[in-house]
This record gives structure tokens, C-alpha cells and sequence, in this order.
């Protein structure tokens, strides 16, 4: 039996595809390629192609013996999806429906599901816990909040059974450096920063230095791109144990600052990188940090890869042996 992966070329889900591998699953992969990359793909059979069309979809289904998906697919960037909403609802929402229609055709019952902690919105509490509300600020996190609902009423009506997870940021690359993080455009904290080591920018920005923090830059928490695979896989293992369905919060705890980062950054590269104050961008919450006790608890997840140091070391090494990313 094997485990579909969509999105599976992408930045996490190369890295889930590579967790899969090396415990020997057999892994089948779905990406359209349009942020993913073909040579991200480790191993396994990769499809080429898109949840949205039903007739690919049936060929995926029909030539596998699907055992549980992990669904990553989806568009990510918060400003895009305030600027193009109509883009994160079709192929967010309607093709994570495609997706649960075809499981429900072909009768396979468990899906974890890659969530965002931007599903809460502004936080009530820090550290956040997966029973505090779901108010999404962006229509990211609104969509991805459609897509568990979903989900919910499917489990109901047709017993598909599902983990959601939810986190922040993601970083750091794999430890064998063959995978990393390559975007287009780039828009996470630390891949930016390592572009101004590289010579690829002349500068960070930190946008305001008022939060109520103890530097007045904002504060977030950052996991492991391959602890964060772990989890996915570890939350599979837990459905086929047949668990209920459930959602996660996954977070190292602990919260960085942006000028933290940059200064652990500045230790690990032995460059300056020189740093520019810009205003403050809206919808920004001062600190960001979830709870994953549930996860650790009830999953046994033990992130192993929890120094910032650590986690920005590795991103380093991939992006100096890769300064164009994939692109070779």
C-alpha cells in the first residue's frame, strides 16, 4: 500500500517524501510543479499534474494502491491570497474537495492534512492551543480553516479520517543537503537572510522595531522543515492505528525575534548582513508562538532539531552549495 503526497515537490513535502523513503513506505507523489520542483523529489512515483482534474486524479487512484494521502498541496503566500483571493479559494479549497471526493470514490479513509497555525488569527494566548479560537486575519489562513471544515463533514458522512496540523514557520534543509528551501518569490525570514550572506540581496529588512517584545521586533516560533516531515509521518502512523480524527499544533515553544535571527544568522555565516528599519506591515501579531504538547503527547513527537543554530546552520550549507536553488 502506498502513501500519496501531494504537493509533494514542494519544500515540506520533499522533505515528508523523504522521511516516507527512508522508513521504506512506498510513496506516490502529486505536483503540478508550479512551486515545486521536479529534482526536490527523492524517490517514489512522481505525477505530474493537478488535483483539480478529475481524469488525472482517476489515474493516480486507479494505477496505486493508496493507503493514506498527506496533502500539501496549496498556495501559501499570505499577501498574494489578500490581493487574489478567488486564486487560494479554487485551488486551497475546491481542490482539496476535488481530493476528498476521489478518496471517498476509491474508499480511501485517512488523510493528514498540512494546516497553518494562521487559522487562529491574533492570538488570544501564547503559547497557542489548539482549542483557542480560529479567527484568520488573511485568506490563507481562512481557506486552510475551510479546508479542515471540510474535512470534518467528510469524516461525518463518509468516515475519511483526519489529522491537521497546524505550524508556523518552517526552515532549515535536510540533513544529507540534497533538499532545501527554494522559492519564487522568497518570502520567510531566514532563506532572505542567507540571501544577503550570498550576495543575492543587499540588505534585510525588519519591518518595526515598537512591538511590545523585548527588542521591539516581532517574535515567532521555527521547527525544522524535516521535524516538522516527522510529525506528518508519525500522524499517518497514528491513523492506520486507528486513531480518531484530531488536529495538531506543532512549534518548537520557544520564540525568536527578528533581530535575533538575524544576529544567530550573523554567527552562523560570519557575515555582517546588514540590516534596514522599514515601517511596520499590517496584520503583523507581535508574537507568534504555538503549544505542541498534544503532539508530543499524543503522537510521540520529539523534535530532534530544535537549536535555531542548528536549524539555520543546515539552511546555510544548502544554500551555499545551491545559491540558485534548483536551479542548477
Amino acid at each position: 500500500m502506498a502513501i500519496l503526497v501531494t504537493g509533494g515537490a514542494g519544500y515540506i513535502g520533499s522533505h515528508a517524501v523523504a522521511e516516507l523513503l527512508a522508513k521504506g513506505e512506498e510513496v506516490v507523489i502529486v505536483d503540478n510543479l508550479q512551486q515545486g520542483h521536479r529534482n526536490a523529489v527523492l524517490g517514489g512515483k512522481l505525477y505530474v499534474g493537478d488535483l483539480r482534474d478529475g481524469e488525472f486524479l482517476d489515474t493516480v487512484f486507479t494505477e496505486n494502491s493508496i493507503d493514506a494521502i498527506i496533502h500539501f498541496a496549496a498556495n501559501s503566500l499570505v499577501g498574494e491570497s489578500m490581493a487574489n483571493p478567488a486564486k487560494y479559494y479554487h485551488n486551497n479549497v475546491y481542490g482539496t474537495l476535488c481530493l476528498l471526493e476521489k478518496m471517498t470514490q476509491y474508499d480511501v479513509k485517512r488523510i493528514v492534512f498540512s494546516s497553518t497555525a494562521a487559522t487562529y488569527g491574533d492570538p488570544e494566548n501564547i503559547p497557542i492551543l489548539e482549542s483557542d479560537r480560529t479567527l484568520p486575519t488573511n485568506t490563507y489562513g481562512e481557506t486552510k480553516l475551510a479546508m479542515e471544515k471540510m474535512m470534518k463533514w467528510f469524516d461525518t458522512a463518509h468516515g475519511i479520517k483526519y489529522v491537521s496540523l497546524r505550524y508556523f514557520n518552517a526552515a532549515g534543509a535536510h540533513a544529507g543537503g540534497k533538499i532545501g528551501e527554494d522559492h519564487s518569490p522568497e518570502s520567510h525570514l531566514i532563506p532572505i537572510i542567507l540571501q544577503v550572506a550570498l550576495g543575492q540581496r543587499t540588505h534585510i529588512s525588519i519591518f518595526g522595531e515598537d512591538y511590545a517584545t523585548a527588542d521591539g521586533t516581532c517574535v515567532r516560533d521555527y521547527v525544522h522543515v524535516s521535524d516538522l516531515a516527522s510529525a506528518h509521518v508519525l500522524a499517518v502512523e497514528k491513523l492506520r492505528g486507528g486513531a480518531d480524527s484530531n488536529i495538531y499544533n506543532l512549534g518548537s515553544g520557544t520564540g525568536f525575534s527578528v533581530k535575533e535571527v538575524i544576529d544567530i544568522a550573523r554567527k552562523v555565516t560570519g557575515h555582517a548582513i546588514p540590516a534596514v528599519m522599514e515601517p511596520r506591515r499590517g496584520g503583523d501579531p507581535a508574537t507568534l508562538i504555538a503549544s505542541s504538547v498534544r503532539a508530543r503527547t499524543d503522537l510521540g513527537w520529539k523534535p530532534t532539531r530544535d537549536s535555531l543554530e542548528a536549524i539555520i546552520e543546515s539552511a546555510w550549507n544548502w544554500h551555499q552549495n545551491n545559491p540558485n536553488g534548483y536551479e542548477k
